[in-house]
Protein backbone atom coordinates (compact mmCIF):
# COMPACT_ATOMS: atom_id res chain seq x y z
CA UNK A 1 0.00 0.00 0.00
CA UNK A 2 2.84 2.36 0.92
CA UNK A 3 4.56 1.66 -2.40
CA UNK A 4 1.38 2.55 -4.31
CA UNK A 5 1.07 5.84 -2.40
CA UNK A 6 4.72 6.64 -3.13
CA UNK A 7 4.23 5.87 -6.82
CA UNK A 8 1.10 8.05 -6.94
CA UNK A 9 2.98 10.92 -5.28
CA UNK A 10 5.83 10.57 -7.79
CA UNK A 11 3.42 10.73 -10.74
CA UNK A 12 1.69 13.74 -9.19
CA UNK A 13 4.99 15.61 -8.80
CA UNK A 14 6.03 14.72 -12.35
CA UNK A 15 2.69 15.94 -13.73
CA UNK A 16 2.93 19.19 -11.74
CA UNK A 17 6.48 19.77 -13.00
CA UNK A 18 5.42 19.23 -16.63
CA UNK A 19 2.51 21.65 -16.21
CA UNK A 20 4.78 24.27 -14.65
CA UNK A 21 7.32 23.98 -17.49
CA UNK A 22 4.56 24.18 -20.10
CA UNK A 23 3.17 27.32 -18.45
CA UNK A 24 6.64 28.85 -18.32
CA UNK A 25 7.23 28.17 -22.04
CA UNK A 26 3.76 29.53 -22.84
CA UNK A 27 4.50 32.69 -20.87
CA UNK A 28 7.83 33.18 -22.68
CA UNK A 29 6.13 32.71 -26.06
CA UNK A 30 3.38 35.19 -25.14
CA UNK A 31 6.03 37.79 -24.34
CA UNK A 32 6.91 37.86 -28.04
CA UNK A 33 3.39 38.78 -29.16
CA UNK A 34 4.64 42.31 -29.84
CA UNK A 35 2.22 44.78 -31.38
CA UNK A 36 4.50 47.80 -31.07
CA UNK A 37 8.22 48.14 -30.39
CA UNK A 38 9.75 51.33 -29.00
CA UNK A 39 13.27 52.72 -28.94
CA UNK A 40 14.42 52.28 -25.34
CA UNK A 41 16.60 54.49 -23.16
CA UNK A 42 17.78 54.01 -19.54
CA UNK A 43 15.03 54.49 -16.98
CA UNK A 44 17.23 54.61 -13.86
CA UNK A 45 20.63 55.86 -12.84
CA UNK A 46 22.61 54.38 -9.95
CA UNK A 47 25.09 56.97 -8.71
CA UNK A 48 28.41 56.24 -7.03
CA UNK A 49 31.53 58.12 -5.98
CA UNK A 50 33.36 57.78 -9.31
CA UNK A 51 30.69 57.10 -11.88
CA UNK A 52 27.16 55.97 -12.64
CA UNK A 53 25.40 52.88 -13.94
CA UNK A 54 22.44 53.43 -16.26
CA UNK A 55 19.79 50.72 -16.29
CA UNK A 56 17.28 49.78 -18.97
CA UNK A 57 13.89 48.36 -17.96
CA UNK A 58 14.39 44.58 -17.80
CA UNK A 59 10.62 44.12 -17.62
CA UNK A 60 9.90 45.88 -20.89
CA UNK A 61 8.14 43.43 -23.19
CA UNK A 62 10.98 43.56 -25.72
CA UNK A 63 13.54 42.45 -23.14
CA UNK A 64 11.14 39.83 -21.76
CA UNK A 65 10.67 38.41 -25.26
CA UNK A 66 14.40 38.07 -25.87
CA UNK A 67 15.22 37.13 -22.26
CA UNK A 68 17.97 39.75 -21.98
CA UNK A 69 19.00 42.73 -19.87
CA UNK A 70 21.14 45.79 -20.68
CA UNK A 71 23.09 48.33 -18.63
CA UNK A 72 25.73 51.01 -19.24
CA UNK A 73 28.63 51.93 -16.94
CA UNK A 74 30.12 55.43 -17.06
CA UNK A 75 33.34 55.35 -15.02
CA UNK A 76 35.27 58.53 -14.31
CA UNK A 77 39.11 58.64 -14.58
CA UNK A 78 40.55 56.79 -11.60
CA UNK A 79 37.27 54.96 -10.97
CA UNK A 80 37.11 51.29 -10.00
CA UNK A 81 33.98 49.21 -10.57
CA UNK A 82 34.06 46.95 -7.52
CA UNK A 83 34.48 43.19 -7.98
CA UNK A 84 31.23 41.30 -8.53
CA UNK A 85 29.72 38.36 -10.36
CA UNK A 86 26.36 37.86 -12.08
CA UNK A 87 24.00 34.92 -12.55
CA UNK A 88 24.12 35.30 -16.35
CA UNK A 89 26.82 35.30 -19.03
CA UNK A 90 28.04 38.78 -19.96
CA UNK A 91 29.15 40.45 -23.17
CA UNK A 92 30.61 43.91 -22.62
CA UNK A 93 31.51 46.44 -25.33
CA UNK A 94 33.88 49.36 -24.73
CA UNK A 95 32.13 52.30 -26.34
CA UNK A 96 34.61 55.00 -25.28
CA UNK A 97 37.77 55.35 -23.22
CA UNK A 98 40.31 52.87 -21.97
CA UNK A 99 40.80 50.80 -18.85
CA UNK A 100 41.98 47.60 -17.17
CA UNK A 101 39.77 44.55 -16.68
CA UNK A 102 40.32 41.59 -14.39
CA UNK A 103 38.39 38.31 -14.71
CA UNK A 104 39.01 35.89 -11.82
CA UNK A 105 38.59 32.28 -12.92
CA UNK A 106 38.13 29.68 -10.15
CA UNK A 107 41.09 27.34 -9.82
CA UNK A 108 43.37 29.23 -12.21
CA UNK A 109 46.84 30.29 -11.02
CA UNK A 110 48.00 33.84 -10.35
CA UNK A 111 50.43 34.12 -13.25
CA UNK A 112 51.03 37.89 -13.04
CA UNK A 113 53.60 38.56 -10.32
CA UNK A 114 56.53 40.74 -9.35
CA UNK A 115 59.98 39.18 -9.33
CA UNK A 116 61.93 38.96 -6.08
CA UNK A 117 64.21 41.80 -7.22
CA UNK A 118 61.38 44.08 -8.32
CA UNK A 119 60.24 46.64 -5.74
CA UNK A 120 57.13 48.68 -5.26
CA UNK A 121 57.75 52.41 -4.92
CA UNK A 122 57.19 54.41 -1.73
CA UNK A 123 55.34 52.89 1.20
CA UNK A 124 54.10 50.04 -0.98
CA UNK A 125 57.73 49.11 -1.67
CA UNK A 126 58.52 48.77 2.02
CA UNK A 127 55.55 46.49 2.45
CA UNK A 128 56.72 44.43 -0.53
CA UNK A 129 60.20 43.88 1.00
CA UNK A 130 58.80 43.01 4.41
CA UNK A 131 56.04 40.64 3.29
CA UNK A 132 54.88 38.68 0.30
CA UNK A 133 55.25 40.06 -3.19
CA UNK A 134 51.93 40.67 -4.97
CA UNK A 135 50.67 38.27 -7.61
CA UNK A 136 47.27 37.95 -9.27
CA UNK A 137 45.46 36.45 -12.24
CA UNK A 138 46.02 38.07 -15.61
CA UNK A 139 44.45 41.40 -16.53
CA UNK A 140 43.50 42.88 -19.89
CA UNK A 141 44.16 46.34 -21.28
CA UNK A 142 40.88 47.63 -22.71
CA UNK A 143 40.33 50.20 -25.43
CA UNK A 144 37.49 51.42 -27.61
CA UNK A 145 35.97 48.63 -29.68
CA UNK A 146 36.92 45.78 -27.35
CA UNK A 147 34.38 43.02 -26.69
CA UNK A 148 34.82 41.20 -23.37
CA UNK A 149 33.16 37.83 -22.66
CA UNK A 150 32.59 36.84 -19.02
CA UNK A 151 31.15 33.41 -18.13
CA UNK A 152 28.26 33.06 -15.71
CA UNK A 153 29.18 33.54 -12.06
CA UNK A 154 32.74 34.68 -12.79
CA UNK A 155 34.05 37.51 -10.61
CA UNK A 156 35.35 40.57 -12.46
CA UNK A 157 36.37 44.19 -11.89
CA UNK A 158 37.08 47.21 -14.09
CA UNK A 159 39.34 50.25 -13.62
CA UNK A 160 39.51 53.46 -15.68
CA UNK A 161 43.23 54.28 -15.92
CA UNK A 162 42.75 56.86 -18.68
CA UNK A 163 42.14 60.61 -18.67
CA UNK A 164 38.60 60.50 -20.08
CA UNK A 165 35.33 58.83 -19.14
CA UNK A 166 35.19 55.07 -19.72
CA UNK A 167 31.83 54.01 -21.20
CA UNK A 168 31.03 50.29 -21.29
CA UNK A 169 27.70 48.75 -22.32
CA UNK A 170 26.86 45.36 -20.85
CA UNK A 171 24.56 42.72 -22.36
CA UNK A 172 23.21 40.00 -20.06
CA UNK A 173 21.43 36.85 -21.27
CA UNK A 174 18.98 36.10 -18.46
CA UNK A 175 17.41 33.09 -20.23
CA UNK A 176 20.75 31.38 -20.74
CA UNK A 177 20.76 27.71 -19.71
CA UNK A 178 23.47 28.39 -17.11
CA UNK A 179 21.19 30.74 -15.16
CA UNK A 180 19.30 28.37 -12.88
CA UNK A 181 17.84 31.08 -10.66
CA UNK A 182 14.98 33.15 -12.05
CA UNK A 183 14.99 35.36 -15.14
CA UNK A 184 16.18 38.41 -13.20
CA UNK A 185 19.73 39.67 -13.43
CA UNK A 186 21.33 39.40 -9.97
CA UNK A 187 24.67 41.02 -9.25
CA UNK A 188 26.63 39.72 -6.25
CA UNK A 189 29.21 42.25 -5.06
CA UNK A 190 32.38 41.04 -3.36
CA UNK A 191 33.24 44.43 -1.86
CA UNK A 192 31.83 47.79 -0.80
CA UNK A 193 28.32 48.75 0.16
CA UNK A 194 26.58 49.41 -3.18
CA UNK A 195 23.25 50.35 -1.62
CA UNK A 196 24.80 53.26 0.31
CA UNK A 197 24.85 55.71 -2.63
CA UNK A 198 22.64 53.81 -5.08
CA UNK A 199 19.93 56.38 -5.75
CA UNK A 200 17.41 55.37 -8.36
CA UNK A 201 16.47 58.46 -10.33
CA UNK A 202 13.39 58.04 -12.50
CA UNK A 203 13.86 59.81 -15.82
CA UNK A 204 10.57 61.61 -16.38
CA UNK A 205 10.97 61.65 -20.14
CA UNK A 206 10.87 57.82 -20.19
CA UNK A 207 8.10 57.38 -17.61
CA UNK A 208 5.04 59.21 -18.98
CA UNK A 209 2.65 56.32 -18.39
CA UNK A 210 1.24 55.04 -15.11
CA UNK A 211 2.67 51.70 -14.04
CA UNK A 212 0.42 48.85 -12.91
CA UNK A 213 0.92 47.36 -9.40
CA UNK A 214 2.45 44.24 -11.02
CA UNK A 215 4.94 46.37 -13.00
CA UNK A 216 5.82 48.31 -9.84
CA UNK A 217 6.57 45.05 -8.02
CA UNK A 218 8.75 43.92 -10.95
CA UNK A 219 10.67 47.21 -10.88
CA UNK A 220 11.18 46.81 -7.13
CA UNK A 221 12.68 43.34 -7.68
CA UNK A 222 15.01 44.76 -10.34
CA UNK A 223 16.20 47.46 -7.93
CA UNK A 224 16.83 44.85 -5.25
CA UNK A 225 18.96 42.91 -7.71
CA UNK A 226 21.03 46.02 -8.50
CA UNK A 227 21.28 47.75 -5.11
CA UNK A 228 22.47 45.56 -2.25
CA UNK A 229 25.30 45.08 0.21
CA UNK A 230 28.23 42.84 -0.61
CA UNK A 231 28.06 39.11 0.09
CA UNK A 232 30.33 39.29 3.18
CA UNK A 233 27.70 41.45 4.85
CA UNK A 234 25.54 38.37 5.42
CA UNK A 235 28.24 36.41 7.24
CA UNK A 236 29.25 36.96 10.85
CA UNK A 237 32.57 38.74 11.47
CA UNK A 238 33.79 35.80 13.57
CA UNK A 239 33.49 33.28 10.73
CA UNK A 240 34.96 35.73 8.21
CA UNK A 241 37.96 36.33 10.50
CA UNK A 242 38.54 32.58 10.91
CA UNK A 243 38.18 31.94 7.17
CA UNK A 244 40.80 34.55 6.19
CA UNK A 245 42.92 34.19 9.33
CA UNK A 246 42.62 37.92 10.08
CA UNK A 247 41.35 39.98 13.01
CA UNK A 248 37.69 40.94 13.42
CA UNK A 249 38.34 44.58 12.54
CA UNK A 250 39.55 43.54 9.10
CA UNK A 251 36.60 41.15 8.81
CA UNK A 252 34.18 44.00 9.50
CA UNK A 253 35.84 46.09 6.78
CA UNK A 254 35.18 43.27 4.33
CA UNK A 255 31.50 43.63 5.14
CA UNK A 256 31.65 47.27 4.02
CA UNK A 257 28.80 48.44 6.22
CA UNK A 258 30.36 51.87 6.77
CA UNK A 259 31.45 52.30 3.14
CA UNK A 260 29.55 55.24 1.63
CA UNK A 261 31.24 55.29 -1.81
CA UNK A 262 28.82 53.13 -3.78
CA UNK A 263 29.68 50.51 -6.40
CA UNK A 264 32.21 52.64 -8.37
CA UNK A 265 34.94 54.04 -6.13
CA UNK A 266 37.73 56.55 -6.75
CA UNK A 267 41.17 54.93 -6.41
CA UNK A 268 43.21 57.40 -8.49
CA UNK A 269 45.60 56.62 -11.31
CA UNK A 270 48.44 54.97 -9.36
CA UNK A 271 46.78 51.59 -8.82
CA UNK A 272 49.57 49.02 -8.46
CA UNK A 273 48.76 46.26 -10.94
CA UNK A 274 51.04 43.84 -12.78
CA UNK A 275 50.07 44.31 -16.40
CA UNK A 276 51.54 43.82 -19.88
CA UNK A 277 52.57 46.91 -21.83
CA UNK A 278 49.71 48.29 -23.91
CA UNK A 279 51.48 47.85 -27.25
CA UNK A 280 52.77 44.36 -26.41
CA UNK A 281 49.34 43.01 -25.56
CA UNK A 282 47.71 44.47 -28.65
CA UNK A 283 50.40 44.37 -31.29
CA UNK A 284 52.69 41.39 -30.87
CA UNK A 285 51.61 38.09 -32.38
CA UNK A 286 52.42 34.82 -30.66
CA UNK A 287 54.13 31.96 -32.57
CA UNK A 288 50.80 30.14 -32.56
CA UNK A 289 49.02 33.15 -34.07
CA UNK A 290 51.73 33.44 -36.71
CA UNK A 291 51.26 29.75 -37.56
CA UNK A 292 47.48 30.25 -37.77
CA UNK A 293 48.08 33.14 -40.15
CA UNK A 294 49.81 30.76 -42.57
CA UNK A 295 46.83 28.39 -42.58
CA UNK A 296 43.82 29.01 -44.76
CA UNK A 297 40.54 30.12 -43.15
CA UNK A 298 39.00 26.77 -44.18
CA UNK A 299 41.73 24.84 -42.35
CA UNK A 300 41.28 26.98 -39.23
CA UNK A 301 37.51 26.45 -39.31
CA UNK A 302 37.90 22.67 -39.67
CA UNK A 303 40.29 22.58 -36.70
CA UNK A 304 37.87 24.61 -34.57
CA UNK A 305 35.00 22.27 -35.48
CA UNK A 306 37.13 19.26 -34.53
CA UNK A 307 37.87 20.90 -31.18
CA UNK A 308 34.14 21.37 -30.54
CA UNK A 309 33.49 17.62 -30.57
CA UNK A 310 35.37 17.33 -27.30
CA UNK A 311 33.57 20.22 -25.57
CA UNK A 312 33.56 23.98 -25.79
CA UNK A 313 37.34 24.39 -25.72
CA UNK A 314 39.09 25.27 -28.95
CA UNK A 315 41.97 22.82 -28.74
CA UNK A 316 44.24 20.95 -26.34
CA UNK A 317 46.74 23.80 -26.07
CA UNK A 318 44.18 26.33 -24.78
CA UNK A 319 42.55 25.66 -21.42
CA UNK A 320 39.99 27.77 -19.62
CA UNK A 321 42.82 29.49 -17.73
CA UNK A 322 44.54 30.62 -20.93
CA UNK A 323 41.44 31.19 -23.02
CA UNK A 324 41.02 34.55 -24.72
CA UNK A 325 38.32 36.73 -23.14
CA UNK A 326 38.77 39.88 -25.25
CA UNK A 327 38.69 40.72 -28.96
CA UNK A 328 38.68 44.14 -30.63
CA UNK A 329 35.79 44.08 -33.08
CA UNK A 330 36.78 47.50 -34.50
CA UNK A 331 39.96 45.96 -35.92
CA UNK A 332 39.59 46.17 -39.73
CA UNK A 333 40.69 42.54 -40.03
CA UNK A 334 37.47 41.48 -38.28
CA UNK A 335 35.24 42.88 -41.07
CA UNK A 336 33.18 40.30 -42.97
CA UNK A 337 31.41 42.65 -45.41
CA UNK A 338 32.99 45.80 -46.79
CA UNK A 339 31.64 48.24 -49.36
CA UNK A 340 33.70 51.47 -49.44
CA UNK A 341 30.67 53.44 -50.63
CA UNK A 342 28.25 51.88 -48.14
CA UNK A 343 30.06 50.74 -44.97
CA UNK A 344 31.16 47.54 -43.25
CA UNK A 345 29.91 44.79 -40.95
CA UNK A 346 31.97 42.58 -38.64
CA UNK A 347 30.54 39.46 -37.00
CA UNK A 348 32.16 38.06 -33.89
CA UNK A 349 31.03 34.45 -33.45
CA UNK A 350 32.39 31.30 -31.86
CA UNK A 351 34.61 30.57 -34.87
CA UNK A 352 36.52 33.81 -34.30
CA UNK A 353 36.08 34.00 -30.51
CA UNK A 354 35.82 30.43 -29.14
CA UNK A 355 34.51 31.32 -25.67
CA UNK A 356 31.28 32.49 -27.30
CA UNK A 357 30.35 28.86 -27.92
CA UNK A 358 30.15 28.41 -24.16
CA UNK A 359 28.20 31.64 -23.67
CA UNK A 360 25.92 30.91 -26.67
CA UNK A 361 26.14 34.57 -27.69
CA UNK A 362 27.64 36.60 -30.55
CA UNK A 363 28.23 40.23 -31.54
CA UNK A 364 27.86 42.29 -34.70
CA UNK A 365 29.56 45.65 -35.34
CA UNK A 366 28.15 47.70 -38.18
CA UNK A 367 28.83 51.00 -39.90
CA UNK A 368 26.80 52.66 -42.63
CA UNK A 369 27.88 55.66 -44.70
CA UNK A 370 25.42 58.57 -44.98
CA UNK A 371 22.13 57.35 -46.48
CA UNK A 372 23.49 53.83 -47.10
CA UNK A 373 21.27 50.80 -46.48
CA UNK A 374 21.80 47.34 -45.07
CA UNK A 375 19.83 44.75 -47.02
CA UNK A 376 16.43 43.88 -45.51
CA UNK A 377 16.89 40.57 -43.70
CA UNK A 378 15.87 38.38 -40.80
CA UNK A 379 17.98 36.58 -38.19
CA UNK A 380 17.38 32.85 -38.51
CA UNK A 381 18.35 31.58 -35.06
CA UNK A 382 18.65 34.44 -32.56
CA UNK A 383 17.10 37.48 -30.98
CA UNK A 384 19.03 40.70 -31.65
CA UNK A 385 19.56 43.70 -29.37
CA UNK A 386 20.61 46.72 -31.45
CA UNK A 387 22.46 49.62 -29.75
CA UNK A 388 23.49 52.73 -31.71
CA UNK A 389 26.92 54.10 -30.77
CA UNK A 390 27.18 56.96 -33.30
CA UNK A 391 24.75 58.89 -35.49
CA UNK A 392 21.23 57.61 -36.12
CA UNK A 393 19.52 54.80 -38.02
CA UNK A 394 16.13 54.67 -39.68
CA UNK A 395 14.93 51.20 -38.66
CA UNK A 396 11.83 49.32 -39.81
CA UNK A 397 10.80 46.00 -38.20
CA UNK A 398 8.02 43.73 -39.51
CA UNK A 399 6.37 40.77 -37.76
CA UNK A 400 5.09 37.46 -39.14
CA UNK A 401 1.72 38.99 -40.10
CA UNK A 402 3.33 41.65 -42.25
CA UNK A 403 2.63 44.40 -39.73
CA UNK A 404 5.14 47.13 -39.02
CA UNK A 405 5.95 46.98 -35.31
CA UNK A 406 8.71 49.63 -35.48
CA UNK A 407 9.31 52.41 -37.98
CA UNK A 408 11.36 55.15 -36.44
CA UNK A 409 14.77 56.70 -36.01
CA UNK A 410 17.09 55.00 -33.55
CA UNK A 411 19.43 57.62 -32.09
CA UNK A 412 22.80 57.33 -30.37
CA UNK A 413 22.46 55.64 -26.99
CA UNK A 414 19.09 54.04 -27.77
CA UNK A 415 18.27 50.34 -27.90
CA UNK A 416 15.73 48.25 -29.77
CA UNK A 417 15.18 44.48 -29.69
CA UNK A 418 14.62 42.67 -33.00
CA UNK A 419 12.95 39.33 -32.19
CA UNK A 420 14.02 36.16 -33.98
CA UNK A 421 12.75 35.93 -37.59
CA UNK A 422 11.26 39.46 -37.57
CA UNK A 423 12.33 41.22 -40.78
CA UNK A 424 14.34 44.42 -40.46
CA UNK A 425 15.90 47.09 -42.68
CA UNK A 426 18.35 49.82 -41.63
CA UNK A 427 19.31 53.10 -43.32
CA UNK A 428 21.79 55.62 -41.98
CA UNK A 429 20.91 59.29 -41.69
CA UNK A 430 22.79 62.16 -43.35
CA UNK A 431 25.73 61.82 -40.93
CA UNK A 432 26.08 58.04 -41.15
CA UNK A 433 25.81 55.64 -38.24
CA UNK A 434 27.57 52.93 -36.25
CA UNK A 435 26.03 50.28 -34.02
CA UNK A 436 26.73 47.13 -32.06
CA UNK A 437 24.30 44.20 -31.92
CA UNK A 438 24.23 41.43 -29.32
CA UNK A 439 22.68 38.13 -30.42
CA UNK A 440 21.44 35.13 -28.45
CA UNK A 441 23.28 32.50 -30.49
CA UNK A 442 27.02 31.88 -30.79
CA UNK A 443 26.73 31.55 -34.57
CA UNK A 444 23.80 33.80 -35.44
CA UNK A 445 22.88 33.68 -39.13
CA UNK A 446 20.90 36.11 -41.25
CA UNK A 447 18.93 35.62 -44.45
CA UNK A 448 18.84 38.59 -46.82
CA UNK A 449 15.75 39.58 -48.74
CA UNK A 450 17.50 41.74 -51.34
CA UNK A 451 20.91 41.77 -52.96
CA UNK A 452 23.09 39.40 -54.91
CA UNK A 453 22.85 36.61 -52.29
CA UNK A 454 19.27 36.69 -51.03
CA UNK A 455 16.02 34.79 -50.76
CA UNK A 456 14.64 36.50 -53.89
CA UNK A 457 17.76 36.02 -56.01
CA UNK A 458 17.83 32.34 -55.03
CA UNK A 459 14.39 31.65 -56.52
CA UNK A 460 13.73 30.72 -60.14
CA UNK A 461 12.49 33.63 -62.25
CA UNK A 462 9.12 31.97 -62.88
CA UNK A 463 8.57 31.46 -59.15
CA UNK A 464 9.27 35.14 -58.53
CA UNK A 465 7.01 36.19 -61.40
CA UNK A 466 4.05 34.11 -60.22
CA UNK A 467 4.55 34.87 -56.52
CA UNK A 468 4.47 38.62 -57.05
CA UNK A 469 2.25 38.79 -60.17
CA UNK A 470 5.06 40.19 -62.31
CA UNK A 471 5.95 39.68 -65.91
CA UNK A 472 8.99 37.56 -66.57
CA UNK A 473 10.99 40.65 -67.52
CA UNK A 474 9.98 42.42 -64.31
CA UNK A 475 10.91 39.33 -62.28
CA UNK A 476 14.35 39.23 -63.90
CA UNK A 477 14.85 42.90 -63.14
CA UNK A 478 13.82 42.31 -59.50
CA UNK A 479 16.28 39.43 -59.20
CA UNK A 480 19.29 40.91 -60.93
CA UNK A 481 19.15 44.72 -60.70
CA UNK A 482 20.76 44.88 -57.22
CA UNK A 483 24.28 43.49 -57.63
CA UNK A 484 25.61 44.47 -54.22
CA UNK A 485 25.49 41.79 -51.54
CA UNK A 486 24.65 43.14 -48.06
CA UNK A 487 25.53 46.84 -47.94
CA UNK A 488 23.93 49.09 -50.53
CA UNK A 489 25.47 52.40 -51.53
CA UNK A 490 23.11 55.38 -51.19
CA UNK A 491 20.92 55.85 -54.23
CA UNK A 492 17.40 56.85 -55.13
CA UNK A 493 15.03 54.36 -56.67
CA UNK A 494 14.54 54.15 -60.42
CA UNK A 495 11.27 56.03 -59.98
CA UNK A 496 13.09 59.00 -58.51
CA UNK A 497 15.64 58.84 -61.27
CA UNK A 498 18.72 60.44 -59.70
CA UNK A 499 21.49 59.24 -57.46
CA UNK A 500 22.02 60.71 -54.01
CA UNK A 501 25.37 62.17 -53.10
CA UNK A 502 27.41 59.93 -50.80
Amino acid sequence: MASKATLLLAFTLLFATCIARHQQRQQQQNQCQLQNIEALEPIEVIQAEAGVTEIWDAYDQQFQCAGVDFIRHRIQPGGLLLPSYVNTPILAFVERGRGIQGVILPGCPETYEYSQEQQFSGEGGRRGREGNQDRHQKVENLKEGDVVAIPTGTAHWLHNDGNTELVVVVFLDTQNHENQLDENQRRFFLAGNPQAQAQSQQQQQRQPRQQSPQRQRQRQRQRQGQNAGNIFNGFTPELIAQSFNVDQETAQKLQGQNDQRGHIVNVGQDLQIVRPPQEQQQGRRSPRQQQEGRRSPRQQQQEQQQGRRGGWSNGVEETICSMKFKVNIDNPSQADFVNPQAGSIANLNSFKFPILEHLQLSVERGELRPNAIQSPHWTINAHNLLYVTEGALRVQIVDNQGNSVFDNELREGQVVVIPQNFAVIKRANEQGSRWVSFKTNDNAMIANLAGRVSAISGMPVDVVANAYQLSREEAQQLKFSQRETVLFAPSFSRGQGIRASA
